[in-house]
C-alpha cells in the first residue's frame, strides 16, 4: 500500500506539472571562473509568477523568499500601515495552516523565517535545512492563494495591537524615533507614496477595519505581483515542479503598473522641529536627489562617502575631530521612487545648533575648493566592492540580491551592471551631481531639540504641509473578488520532510605560538574574502581590580581605533578603505576584541595594518582627550534610553553594587572622568598580552600559505594576566519589583530574573538548562511569546534565556510592553515561569524540542562570521572536535521527566529580580496590587530619595509569589 500511495503521490505531481508546462524558462545564467555573477535560471507561471532558482550545494541549505511589489508606496491617504499590518497578519494561519503553525513548522523544522516591509515591497523568507524545502513552498503558496477565510476579528485586533506595540518600542519610545517622520512628511508633497512611515500612524491603525485589510490583499498580493526567489541546496527541476504544484493554480491578481511621480521639489530650505526625550540635540538636512537605479544614484553614493562616510571625511574632521559633535555622517538612501541626500549630525550639547549647520555649509565649501581626489575614488570604489562581495557570503544574502534586482528592474542578474556603474565613476561625475543636487538647492532641516529646549532650535519652524489641491488616485479597489485556486490535490496534507541532510561542521585546524596565541581556523573559499578575530581575555572585568577606573577598557579599545605611530587615524583609514578592509577594536565585559575582514587580494596589506593598529598605537593626547569627553557625553545620554536604564538597573541588582559586572562597559561619570592618558598606557601595556588571545581566521585562503604572514605576531612579547575570579552570587531573599521612573513612556521595560550558578558549558547542565528554556521563552512561539505577543498583542516580543560565559551568568525573561498592561504583563511573565517549574514540558513540546533544535544545525556554519563565531567557542572553550556530536546524542535522549527536573531547579520564582522601567503615575498603583514588595529606584539603579518608595505586601506578606488582580 505505501508503494501505492507513493505512485499515486507521484503520479498527482506529474499530472499538475503537465497541468501548469506553459511555464516558461526566461533565461539561464552561469558563472565563469573568476567572474562575481550570481548563476540562476528565470521562469515564468501562466499566473504570472516569476520564479528564479539559484543552485548552491555548499551548505545543505535552502532559503525561500517571495517578494510582493507593494509597500507603504501602495498605500492611500488616512489608510497608513497596511502593508506593514498585512506582513503581521500573513504570519496568522491559513486555510490549511493553522493558527501560529506557520511559525511553528519552519521552528520545528530547524528553520529560521521573518518577513519584512519598507516603502516599496514586502518579502517573505525562510532558511531550512534543504529536505524542508517543499515544506516551505506549501506554507508560502497557502498563504499566497488560502488567506482571507482565515483571517478572523480576533487574529485582526491582536497583530493591530502587536504593530502599535512596535511603533511604540522603535519610534515612540526611542530616542530619534521619530526623525525620518518628520522628515518624511515635510520632504514629500501630501499625498506622495512616501510621505508617512512604513509602520503608520496610530491613528489610521485605529479606524482600518477587517475588510480594508482584505482588500488591500486582493488588490496588491496576486501571484502577478510577486517573485518567488529560491537559492540552496537544490534541484531546480524539482524546484520548478513543487512551484508548478503550489502555486500554479492560484488565480492571477488585478494588473499591477508601476507607480510614477514626479520629482521632488523643495523651493525654499523648510526648517521644522520636535521635542524629544535625548540629551543630544539632533540636526538633520535633507536634500531631494534620485530614485535607485538612477544613473546619479552611484555618483551621490560617492559623494556621501566622501563628505561623511568615515574618519577621513570631511564631515569627520570638521565636526567630531574638532569635538562639536560626538557623530556626524552623510547617507543617500535611494528607493524606488525618490532618493534622499541626508547630513546628520549630534552635536554636544553646548553647541549652538546654528553653529552646526554653519559648520555644514562651510564644509561643502571646502569641499567645492578641493574637489575629488584620486584617493577619494579608489576609497569608495574598494569599498564598495568588498560591501558587494561580502554580502554574497550566505545564500540568504544571494537569494535577496536576485529577488530585488528581479523586482525593481526586471532582470536578476543586474550584480555585473552594478558593479560596473560604481567601478566606471569619475571624479568629474561625483563633481557633477554634487553641484546639480546640493550646491545652492533647498533642503527640508530638522532640529529635534530636548526636552523643554525649544530655543535651540537652528531656525523657527517656517514651513506647514500643503494640503490643499491633493487629489488621491484610483488604487483600483472596486469589485475585488476573492477566489481560489482549485486543485487536483489535497493541500491540506503537510508535505513530508525529506531525508535528512548530512550536516558539514567545518574542518578546522589548530596551532599555538610560543608566546602562547592560541590559533584555530577553517578555509572557506565560497567569497574571496578573509575574516580573523583576535579575542584578548580580560576586558572590562579587569577594572575590578581597580573600580574607580571602570571603562577604561572600552577607552583604550577606542583609542586604539585611532592613529598609530607612523600614521595619522585619516591616513590609517585612508589606507583601508582603497584596500576594501576593516579592522575594528572593540571592548567587551570580558575582552577586547580586534575584528579585522579583507578580500583575499588584499590581505598581505591589511595586515600590515592590523600589527600597525595593535602594536604601534600612538596613544595621542588629543585623540584621548576627545574620546574620554565623548565617553562621558555618551554616559550621560544613557538615562534618555530605557532599554539600557533597564539593563543598567537590572544587572546592579543581579551583582550588586560592587562587582563590576554591575557597572557599565562604558563606567560612570566618575570613574570615566578620573582615567588619564598614563591609566590607558598602563592597562594597554600590562593586559593586551598573547598568553591570553585567541585567533580565529575563517576565508579563502589555506594554512601554509597563511601562517607566515602572521609571523609579526611571534614578536608580540607575552606578559603574565590575572584575570579575576567571578564573587560567590548571593541568592535573591524574596522577589521584589523594583520600579524605575521614565516620565511619559509610552512603554514599559520588564526585566525579570536572577543569577545563577551555571557557568557555560557546551554539554553540561548549562546546555541542558538551554534547551529547557527552548519552550519557555527560546523559540518564537515558546510560551512566553505566544502569550503576550501573539494571544495578548501588548508587546512586540518577549523572551526568555540563560546567558553564562566561563563566570556564572543569569537567567532572564524580558520584553518592552505598552504601558497599560504592565502589571498585567508581570502576572503573565511569573504565571508562565510558575507554571513551566510546576508542570514542566508537555510531550509535543519535547518533540518539537527535539526536532527543532536537531535539524538548525544545518544553518549554523554557513557564513564567514558563524565559522567564526563556531571556532572561537570551540577555542575559547577548549572543546572536542566532536562536541557537536554530543550534543546532539544530550538532545536526543532528553526526557521530560529530566527537563521538568531542571525547569524546577533553575526558575526560583519566589527568589527572582523584577525590575520595571516606565511612567510611573501610570504603572505603579497597579503593580502595587500584585502582591509584591514595590522598591522604587532612580535611573542609575539606586534606591529613589522620596520617602515612601517601599509599600508591603498587600496579599499574604512580602514573600507572595501568587501576584493577584
Amino acid at each position: 500500500m505505501k508503494k501505492l500511495r507513493y505512485s499515486i503521490g507521484l503520479l498527482g505531481l506529474m499530472l499538475t506539472h503537465l497541468a501548469f508546462s506553459q511555464t516558461k524558462l526566461v533565461e539561464t545564467v552561469t558563472r565563469k571562473e573568476g567572474e562575481l555573477i550570481i548563476p540562476y535560471q528565470k521562469y515564468v507561471l501562466p499566473n504570472g509568477l516569476t520564479l528564479v532558482v539559484h543552485e548552491d550545494h555548499s551548505d545543505p541549505i535552502v532559503h525561500v523568499d517571495v517578494t510582493y511589489h507593494v509597500g507603504s508606496a501602495r498605500e492611500e491617504i488616512g489608510k497608513s500601515g497596511f502593508a506593514h499590518f498585512f506582513e503581521h497578519m500573513m504570519f496568522q494561519g491559513s486555510d490549511h495552516v493553522a493558527d501560529d503553525e506557520h511559525f511553528k513548522l519552519v521552528t520545528e523544522a530547524g528553520g529560521t523565517l521573518n518577513g519584512t516591509t519598507n516603502g516599496d515591497r514586502t518579502n517573505y523568507f525562510e532558511t531550512v535545512p534543504s529536505n524542508q524545502l517543499e515544506r516551505a513552498l506549501w506554507l508560502e503558496a497557502d498563504r499566497m492563494g488560502f488567506l482571507l477565510d482565515a483571517v478572523t476579528q480576533k487574529k485582526f485586533e491582536i497583530q493591530r495591537a502587536t504593530v502599535k506595540n512596535e511603533r511604540g518600542q522603535n519610534y515612540d519610545n526611542r530616542p530619534y524615533g521619530l526623525a525620518y517622520e518628520y522628515t518624511a512628511k515635510n520632504l514629500y508633497p501630501y499625498g506622495h507614496p512616501y510621505s508617512w512611515l512604513t509602520i503608520g500612524y496610530i491613528e489610521d491603525l485605529n479606524r482600518v477595519n477587517v475588510n480594508d485589510l482584505k482588500n488591500f490583499f486582493l488588490r496588491w498580493y496576486g501571484p502577478n505581483n510577486a517573485v518567488l526567489t529560491i537559492g540552496g541546496d537544490v534541484d531546480p527541476k524539482q524546484v520548478v515542479q513543487l512551484t508548478e504544484k503550489y502555486f500554479g493554480s492560484i488565480l492571477k491578481g488585478p494588473e499591477v503598473t508601476k507607480t510614477i511621480v514626479p520629482p521632488v521639489v523643495v523651493d525654499k530650505d523648510r526648517y521644522v522641529s520636535y521635542e524629544d526625550n535625548i540629551r543630544f540635540p539632533m540636526l538633520r538636512i535633507t536634500y531631494p536627489t534620485v530614485a535607485r537605479f538612477h544613473p546619479d544614484e552611484a555618483p551621490l553614493d560617492a559623494l556621501a562617502q566622501i563628505l561623511g562616510g568615515g574618519k577621513s571625511s570631511l564631515f569627520y574632521k570638521n565636526l567630531v575631530k574638532t569635538e562639536k559633535a560626538v557623530q556626524a555622517n552623510v547617507g543617500h538612501p535611494a528607493n524606488e521612487l525618490a532618493g534622499e541626500f541626508t547630513f546628520t549630525v549630534l552635536p554636544f550639547p553646548n553647541v549652538r545648533l546654528d553653529s552646526a549647520e554653519a559648520i555644514i555649509r562651510n564644509s561643502l565649501t571646502e569641499f567645492e575648493a578641493r574637489g575629488v581626489t584620486d584617493d577619494d575614488l579608489a576609497q569608495f570604489k574598494a569599498t564598495r566592492e568588498a560591501e558587494i562581495v561580502n554580502y554574497l557570503s550566505s545564500v540568504a544574502g544571494k537569494v535577496s540580491q536576485l529577488a530585488s534586482f528581479q523586482t525593481f528592474t526586471g532582470s536578476p542578474n543586474y550584480l555585473p551592471t552594478e558593479l560596473k556603474r560604481y567601478q566606471a565613476l569619475t571624479k568629474a561625475d561625483i563633481m557633477r551631481v554634487y553641484n546639480q543636487y546640493i550646491k545652492g538647492k533647498k533642503a527640508v532641516i530638522l532640529t529635534v531639540y530636548p526636552k523643554d529646549k525649544k530655543e535651540m532650535v537652528a531656525h523657527p519652524d517656517n514651513y506647514t504641509v500643503v494640503t490643499e489641491g491633493y487629489k488621491a488616485p484610483n488604487y483600483g479597489y472596486e469589485g475585488l473578488k476573492y477566489a481560489k485556486a482549485k486543485d487536483s490535490f489535497d493541500r491540506s496534507k503537510k508535505p513530508a520532510s525529506g531525508a535528512s541532510p548530512t550536516l558539514k561542521v567545518p574542518p578546522f585546524w589548530t596551532d599555538k605560538l610560543p608566546n602562547g596565541l592560541k590559533m584555530i581556523g577553517t578555509k572557506n573559499d565560497e567569497v574571496p574574502n578573509v575574516t580573523l578575530l583576535f579575542s584578548v581575555k580580560g576586558g572590562h572585568t579587569l577594572s575590578a581590580n581597580d573600580p574607580s577606573k571602570a571603562g577604561i577598557a572600552q577607552l583604550t579599545a577606542a583609542l586604539m581605533n585611532e592613529a598609530t605611530q607612523n600614521f595619522s587615524n585619516e591616513e590609517i583609514n585612508a589606507k583601508l578603505e582603497k584596500l576594501g578592509s576593516t579592522i575594528q577594536i572593540y571592548a567587551s565585559t570580558e575582552e577586547i576584541q580586534v575584528s579585522v575582514s579583507s578580500l583575499t587580494k588584499n590581505l598581505d596589506a591589511t595586515l600590515a595594518l592590523v600589527e600597525e593598529k595593535m602594536f604601534r598605537p600612538k596613544f595621542a593626547t588629543e585623540d584621548f582627550d576627545r574620546l574620554k569627553k565623548q565617553q562621558i557625553e555618551l554616559i550621560s545620554n544613557q538615562s534618555t534610553q530605557p532599554v539600557v536604564i533597564a539593563n543598567k538597573a537590572y544587572n546592579r541588582l543581579l551583582y550588586g553594587p560592587d562587582n563590576i559586572r554591575a557597572v557599565p562597559t562604558s563606567g560612570t561619570v566618575k570613574t570615566v572622568e578620573s582615567i588619564t592618558l598614563a591609566d590607558v598606557k598602563a592597562f594597554y601595556q600590562q593586559n593586551f598580552s598573547p598568553s591570553v588571545t585567541n585567533l580565529v581566521i575563517v576565508g579563502d585562503v589555506e594554512k601554509a600559505a597563511l601562517l607566515p604572514k602572521l609571523d609579526f605576531l611571534k614578536k608580540w612579547a607575552a606578559k603574565p594576566v590575572a584575570l579575576p575570579k567571578a564573587p560567590v552570587a548571593k541568592k535573591v531573599d524574596k522577589t521584589r519589583i523594583y520600579l524605575i521612573d521614565k516620565d511619559k513612556a509610552a512603554q514599559s521595560e520588564i526585566r525579570i530574573g536572577y543569577l545563577t550558578d551555571l557557568p557555560f558549558d557546551a554539554t553540561g547542565d548549562y546546555y541542558r538548562a538551554g534547551l529547557a528554556n527552548y519552550i519557555l521563552g527560546g523559540a518564537f512561539n515558546s510560551r512566553i511569546n505566544m502569550n503576550l505577543r501573539e494571544d495578548k498583542g501588548w508587546t512586540y516580543g518577549a523572551r526568555s534565556a540563560f546567558g553564562s560565559t566561563k563566570t556564572p551568568g543569569p537567567f532572564t525573561a524580558s520584553a518592552g510592553v505598552k504601558a497599560a498592561a504592565t502589571d498585567s504583563s508581570v502576572v503573565e511573565f511569573i504565571k508562565e515561569i510558575t507554571n513551566y517549574g510546576k508542570t514542566g514540558i508537555t510531550e509535543d513540546e519535547l518533540a518539537f524540542l527535539k526536532s527543532s533544535v536537531g535539524q538548525r544545525d544545518a544553518l549554523r556554519y554557513e557564513t564567514s562570521f558563524q565559522k567564526a563565531l563556531f571556532l572561537n567557542q570551540i577555542i575559547d572553550y577548549d572543546l572536542p572536535g566532536n562536541f557537536v556530536e554530543q550534543q546532539s546524542q544530550i538532545l536526543q535522549k532528553m526526557t521530560k521527566k529530566e527537563i521538568d527536573a531542571i525547569a524546577k531547579k533553575h526558575l526560583p520564582v519566589n527568589n527572582m529580580i523584577i525590575t520595571v522601567v516606565g511612567n510611573k503615575s501610570a504603572v505603579k498603583p497597579g503593580l502595587q496590587r500584585l502582591g509584591y514588595e514595590v522598591v522604587e529606584l532612580d535611573k542609575e539603579g539606586n534606591p529613589a530619595a522620596a520617602e515612601g518608595t517601599s509599600t508591603p505586601a498587600a496579599l499574604g506578606g512580602a514573600s507572595s509569589t501568587t501576584p493577584k488582580k
